[in-house]
């Protein structure tokens, strides 16, 4: 039975989520989870100072909210006989988004910790990730956990398990070493029971390991537990922003930082720190949509040497508010709007405080004024689409194995030129690829300014796009550039400016002549060629299988697991050179399968540490395999090697 959060339920912190079954006896505790399908259905009323939540006629749950979240257990109340150690209040905050942690520091804009593109659960609270596929350390052929017949390799330095050395004593303290601990259990429970087996019992133990990691100072690990635990809430609400492929690259993640101590204990997220005067170029503005019920937009602007910045304005709100926070004015007092400056505006920022990855904060010495900027065809920006798409995915694979929190703002950003074509987008020296939508939500126009787009075979576009490791035939596509019918260019944002086919040329549309081509138009092709088609590319069906017996892990445990055990699979595996791969899948099912008795013949305990060394193996392997792959299609030699449209 699936659930619907309502939509006026505001955010909660996570350690009053946490102890949210806290007080409820053995008896209620089991029932919760079947609970959560009647609170979903409870009518929400706005009150003063937070909602409530009415139960029935004699019965409701109230929230207070203090800056916009459900700050503190005392501010979740009921008014039944047994509260606070009722069912209703259990279900109400198990129904909650979690909120966001707060700034690390004051210059930081509203929401800045949220990163574009992933879930906002981002920064030092997140990922968008939205791929945080865990760092791969000895991902190579022959290597990969208890594979070995009659051997335990978790222990053996250089394979996939291996401890890292260990850290300084003053760093690893027996309150973090207890923390990690309650960190794998909680995740290994999860992998355990899967996402149909789970309930709000897993995601209170989650929240709790989470919460006591985040007092011990491990800030990576219990960001990322927070991270699963909005997945599992998205998952049970039937959210469309879940993507099981994200959750189980979440699991693998915190299953490998947790046996990584000196990782593991990395400091929270850098302050913002003084910087010297910055001129910025707008270069494009993406909405930002949370299922924790944050919203927003996120501004991409481009340095004189090429470094990509961010802006953020997000808040709790709903889809409606990215459009409003896309006219929020750069900080600074200057009055131009995020969107006009990410739409080829310019800006010099005196006094801002910028962090580690990028992020531009929003502190009361900063000052800002308005300056000229640059089309995509004019330096600085042009440079960005000048380095081979290939080249490119390189780079940004290998940010993606770096912690979410660390890697550079658009480290994950592809800058493509091509064609539309009637297989998709034809990548000029790269593959084809299918146009995605990063947000599906109606309140968004992705999907249908993608639909015009691609229904133009012949459409030269240059595209800014998100790499999506787990889809190898397709990226998301964010902004494009094309030549309009007047012949002058059309930018446009693809989340926030909603097309029509006013804004796209007729099919055999020419651009005009007699000398009044711009520069873009010049470089690019008639608009009314059309370029061969090309298949995307694609993974080994053998390595894509591998990739589906991870996931199938996550949606169903480990009884689904050994219930749909692929025998066949190793030696599919080992037919084609995935020798390691092979091994993986033995492991995963031996490990999934295994019932051992002792001398007497009776049933021994599974080992649920064996099965998610086992599991982690496996998520390690074919991510690392398809990445590799990945790379390799689209370095291969094709037909679509032509000048570079430049629009």
């Amino acid at each position: 039975m699936t659930t619907n959060p309502s939509p006026g339920l505001p955010p909660v912190a996570t350690e009053v989520a946490a102890g949210a079954l806290d007080l409820l006896p053995a008896r209620l505790r089991k029932r919760v989870s079947g609970a959560l399908a009647k609170a979903a259905g409870w009518p929400v009323e706005a009150t003063p100072d937070g909602v409530r939540v009415r139960v029935d006629d004699d019965t409701a749950v109230t929230l207070k909210v203090t800056d916009g979240i459900v700050a503190h257990a005392a501010d979740a109340a009921c008014d039944c006989l047994l509260a606070p150690a009722c069912l209703h209040r259990a279900a109400v905050l198990s129904l909650t988004p979690l909120a966001e942690a707060a700034p690390l520091t004051q210059d930081a804009l509203p929401g800045q910790e949220a990163a574009p593109g992933q879930d906002a659960a981002a920064a030092a609270e997140a990922p968008p990730a939205r791929d945080t596929a865990p760092a791969v350390h000895a991902a190579s052929e022959g290597t990969c956990a208890g594979t070995g017949a009659g051997t335990d390799t978790r222990h053996e330095p250089g394979t996939w398990a291996a401890v890292a050395e260990a850290p300084p004593a003053a760093c690893l303290t027996s309150a973090r070493t207890t923390a990690l601990s309650a960190l794998r259990s909680a995740a290994t429970a999860v992998l355990v029971t899967g996402v149909t087996g789970g309930g709000a019992v897993q995601r209170a133990e989650l929240l709790h390991a989470a919460h006591s990691a985040r007092l011990a100072g491990l800030h990576l690990p219990s960001a990322a537990a927070v991270r699963i635990a909005r997945r599992l809430s998205e998952a049970r609400s039937e959210d469309p922003a879940f993507r099981l492929s994200e959750l189980s690259a979440e699991l693998a993640g915190l299953l490998d930082l947790v046996r990584r101590p000196a990782d593991a204990v990395t400091p929270a997220r850098r302050a913002y720190e003084p910087a010297k005067p910055l001129r910025l170029y707008g270069l494009f503005t993406e909405p930002v949509v949370t299922a924790s019920g944050y919203a927003g937009a996120t501004t991409y602007a481009v340095a004189p040497d090429g470094t990509l910045r961010t802006v953020s304005d997000v808040a709790p709100g709903g889809p409606e508010r990215a459009a409003q926070a896309a006219g929020s004015p750069v900080p600074g007092g200057c009055a131009l709007p995020l969107r006009e400056w990410g739409d080829g505006g310019g800006v010099i920022l005196t006094n801002p405080t910028v962090s580690p990855d990028g992020r531009i904060g929003g502190g009361s010495r900063v000052r800002s004024v308005r300056a000229s900027g640059a089309q995509w065809h004019e330096p600085p920006l042009d440079a960005l689409w000048q380095q081979s798409p290939a080249a490119q995915l390189a780079a940004v694979l290998d940010r993606l194995d770096q912690p979410a929190d660390t890697r550079p703002g658009g480290g994950d950003l592809l800058f493509l030129t091509g064609t539309i074509s009637d297989g998709g987008f034809v990548v000029t020296e790269g593959p084809a690829l299918r146009l995605l939508a990063p947000d599906e939500r109606p309140e968004l126009p992705y999907a249908e300014n993608l639909r015009l787009l691609t229904a133009r075979p012949g459409l030269a576009l240059r595209l800014i796009a998100r790499a999506v490791p787990d889809r190898p035939g397709g990226v998301h596509a964010l902004a494009a550039a094309w030549t309009g019918h007047d012949g002058e260019t059309v930018r446009a944002d693809l989340g926030l400016r909603r097309l029509n086919r006013s804004h796209i040329p007729a099919q055999g549309t020419t651009t005009p002549a007699q000398g009044t081509t711009t520069p873009a138009q010049a470089a690019a092709p008639a608009v009314g060629a059309r370029p061969l088609p090309a298949a995307p590319p694609a993974l080994p069906v053998e390595l894509d299988l591998l990739r589906r017996a991870v996931d199938r892990t996550v949606a169903g445990g480990r009884a689904v697991t050994a219930a749909s055990a692929d025998g066949e699979l190793p030696r599919r595996l080992r037919a084609v050179g995935l020798t390691m791969g092979a091994e993986c899948a033995r492991s995963l099912a031996e490990t999934a399968a295994d019932r051992r008795h002792d001398a007497l013949g009776r049933l021994l305990p599974a080992d649920p540490d064996a099965f998610a060394e086992a599991w982690l193996a496996t998520a390690v392997y074919s991510s690392a395999a398809a990445r590799s792959l990945l790379l390799a299609a689209w370095s291969a030699p094709g037909p679509n090697r032509s000048a570079s449209p430049r629009v």
